[in-house]
């Protein structure tokens, strides 16, 4: 038997108690980022590679959750969960599905078979986190009212039943004394069948009264439940009665024995069960199942009727960042403040209907409009019937409005937005999985326009979605297809004309269509794949160092971008080293370019690799100084080496003053701090001139030569560059140097401008 002792019971009285995870994926790269994730994050992590491997430790060990990969060869998890589910202990263990991108057929079946709730497969670890932490506070909530349930019945077959016998042509029942204890009554007592009609409450008693009637006229079993007003002024209570025929010996029914039971607590319990089951426990708002479920009645009587239905996905656009800064409690407190302002715009209902609502009239399906939580921070508003889209239109404008009033939390005064998508039925879909893709993608396009907005889902939206889909997948593919390449854009010294280093830039061969940076460079920081392509990057550049000191003598370095997140890499330094080591060029071949924004994003854990770098012969250029908002204290201790000073103030450069002032402050900063300046995007001699006149010597940009691919570069080199003693430079004067250096920029410019390739 497995060890049933959950430690997810105990999580709440001690903090240092790890909720146990079985972590179950056929994909080792995955599995072992995912652990690692969710381990940092507090939990327990037991890994296992397939299903077989999963129901093998079952057998022996209750973990307090299973997180299941929906494909997997063998034993998948939705076979394996369907296995699970008929272990001994296992009936209610929670069950999360990770499933793909958008895959309504995974998520159905993963409901199917057992599982309790489904993620998408993401690197978004804080969401997994909080979800496998929702799951667990919901099985501690079910467990224990499960376990009182079960007290309850039990107490109840002891103390809170009694019987009753009623004989036909008899008025009155009579009942024993445990049952008179039911109702209230003493032993003495006596009540007839009018006296225990009277405590029935009168819209009840009719209905009662049409059962027993029924009941007696085809001599059928007697099982229902009635609430009654007990004579000792006892809240209202709920009494089951359960009653069978008697015959005489001519199969004549005679009479009926029976119970009669108080079953207050557990029709208490059970409804809180359902309430636990439909309702999201933190806000109090329909679940993910209970809007389902009211968004298909929806449908049937939008079908039935003809009319619109509409339905709003709503996302908070800033709730991560009070989430991490001011910590999850207050969270909480901000959901569900935004949950009742989003009750406040729409006709909310907190019903449960179970059974059909046509009794209601026909109108009924009104009743089903509501807000729910589909989870995290994101919300749905069903309308169930609507006149047109402008109604939602006008639902979504009340919405945006009462989120502009500040949210007070933790203490503090915030600003909380949202972006809202809008889906119409059956104009924007005919199934509740197309309508809630389709405000899906309304809404990550408003976040995408700005946020703060509502928009009507169009179709072009799915397009321009499904183009960025096949993009990311594409991309995906890239590096093993060999599709990616660096073209190289030479840095120039303009005092000795020549040229002094070069930059790497990532470009993506896709087929024929060379994709520009700016097509792909967000997508990859985005999804996470910027990492394995700057470190292909750095790879190649040593690569092609190499080569070029082969063909030319290459000495000089090549500059790599780094992003950021490269840097939570702890093997960063160990993989340049394994990267300039693997074709024999030195460290000092690979020069790492870090963005002065992305360097003060994460100071403190960029500091200690810009350290080891150093240590190896690494160096560092600060790209885009002067845009960011660094603290000058840093750059005296920081490990740099160089500044490039950013294109958007060498724009200006001899048009405005207030440019040249910004160039000569940055130039002033690298002398006193022992820095080399670079500046970029030099597109003409006038930029050219001025850097020159105020210092500073190296320089890139079209004006020289544009980014160009390996052999380009050779080929431009060979035909543009002049040697590196320069006589006329080296013979002139300070007063001369200008003149010199306009000569040389004109007698070049048209072959800088105009290179091979």
């Amino acid at each position: 038997m497995p060890d049933m002792t959950s430690s997810a019971a105990l999580v709440d009285d001690d903090p240092l108690v790890q909720p146990r995870v079985l972590l179950v994926d056929d994909d080792e790269v995955n599995l072992l980022l995912t652990a690692i994730a969710l381990r940092e994050r507090g939990f327990s992590i037991t890994e296992a590679t397939s299903g077989e491997r999963a129901i093998q430790l079952l057998a022996d060990w209750l973990p307090d959750v299973v997180v299941l990969d929906a494909l997997m060869p063998g034993l998948d998890g939705f076979e394996t969960c369907r296995e699970l589910r008929h272990l001994p202990g296992f009936e209610s263990l929670p069950v999360l599905m990770l499933t793909g991108l958008d895959d309504d057929a995974s998520i159905t079946r993963a409901y199917e078979a057992g599982a309790t709730d489904f993620f998408v497969k993401s690197t978004q670890w804080s969401l997994l986190a909080g979800r496998l932490r929702y799951l667990l506070r919901s099985s501690r909530t079910r467990q224990e009212l499960e376990r009182s349930k079960s007290k309850l019945a039990r107490a109840q077959d002891l103390a809170r039943m009694g019987s009753f016998d009623w004989r036909k042509g008899q008025g009155s029942p009579v009942f024993s004394v445990e049952g008179l204890r039911v109702f209230g009554l003493s032993a003495n007592d006596a009540p007839t069948m009018r006296e225990v009609l009277r405590m029935i409450p009168p819209d009840d008693r009719d209905g009662f009264m049409m059962v027993v009637h029924e009941v007696l006229r085809h001599s059928s079993v007697l099982a229902t439940d009635i609430p009654v007003a007990l004579p000792d002024g006892r809240q209202q209570r709920i009494l089951h009665v359960e009653a069978e025929p008697e015959f005489n010996e001519h199969g004549v029914m005679s009479g009926y024995t029976g119970i009669v039971q108080d079953v207050t607590d557990r029709r208490l319990a059970e409804d809180k069960i359902r309430h636990l089951a439909n309702f999201d426990a933190l806000t109090g708002l329909p679940n993910r199942r209970q809007l389902i479920w009211r968004a298909e009645r929806a449908l049937e009587h939008a079908r039935r009727l003809d009319h619109p239905v509409a339905l709003l996905l709503i996302d908070l656009d800033r709730f991560k960042i009070i989430n991490d800064t001011l910590g999850h409690g207050a969270g909480d407190e901000l959901l569900m403040e935004v949950s009742r302002r989003l009750r406040s715009c729409v006709r909310h209902s907190d019903q449960v209907m179970e059974s059909s609502i046509e009794a209601m009239g026909s109108r009924s399906h009104r009743t089903l409009e509501a807000v729910g939580r589909l989870g995290g921070d994101e919300f749905v508003a069903l309308l169930p019937e609507v006149a047109d889209e402008s109604d939602a239109e006008r639902v979504a404008d009340r919405i945006l409005e009462v989120m502009r009033e500040p949210i007070f939390v933790g203490g503090q005064e915030c600003f909380v937005t949202a972006s809202v998508g809008i889906a119409m039925f059956p104009r924007d879909g005919t199934t509740v999985a197309d309508l809630m893709r389709n405000s899906d993608v309304a809404m990550y396009s408003v976040k995408a326009q700005g946020r703060n907005a509502a928009l009507l889902y169009r179709p072009a939206l799915a397009g321009k979605g499904r183009e960025k889909l096949e993009l990311e997948s594409a991309l995906h593919k890239a590096i093993e297809r060999n599709e990616m390449v660096l073209h190289y854009q030479p840095k120039i010294d303009v005092r000795g004309a020549r040229m002094v280093g070069v930059e790497a830039l990532m470009r993506w061969q896709r087929g024929s269509t060379l994709v520009p940076p700016g097509d792909f460079i967000p997508l990859a920081e985005e999804t996470g794949l910027i990492v394995p392509l700057s470190e292909w990057a750095i790879r190649e550049a040593a690569r092609q160092a190499r080569i070029w000191q082969d063909n030319f003598g290459f000495s000089d370095s090549i500059a790599v971008n780094l992003p950021n997140r490269l840097f939570e890499r702890t093997d960063l330094v160990e993989h340049i080293h394994q990267a300039v080591t693997a074709y024999d060029v030195p460290h000092r071949a690979i020069e790492l370019e870090i963005t002065e924004t992305g360097l003060m994003k994460d100071l403190q854990n960029v500091i200690p690799s810009l350290h080891r770098l150093n240590e190896i012969g690494v160096e560092i250029s600060i790209d885009d100084f002067g845009t960011g908002y660094s603290s000058l204290a840093y750059l005296t201790t920081l490990p740099i080496s160089e500044l490039k000073i950013d294109r958007s103030f060498v724009r200006d450069l001899g048009m405005t003053p207030q440019s040249s002032a910004v160039v000569t402050a940055i130039i002033a900063l690298a002398r006193s701090l022992g820095l080399r300046v670079i500046a970029e995007g030099v597109e003409n001699m006038r930029q050219m001139e001025v850097l020159h006149r105020l210092g500073c010597g190296v320089m890139q940009g079209f004006l020289f030569s544009k980014a160009l691919p390996p052999d380009a570069l050779e080929q431009w080199l060979n035909q543009t560059v002049l040697p590196r003693k320069a006589p006329w430079i080296v013979n002139a004067d300070e007063a001369d140097a200008a003149d010199a250096l306009r000569s040389i920029a004109e007698a070049r410019s048209a072959r800088f401008n105009n290179p091979p390739g």
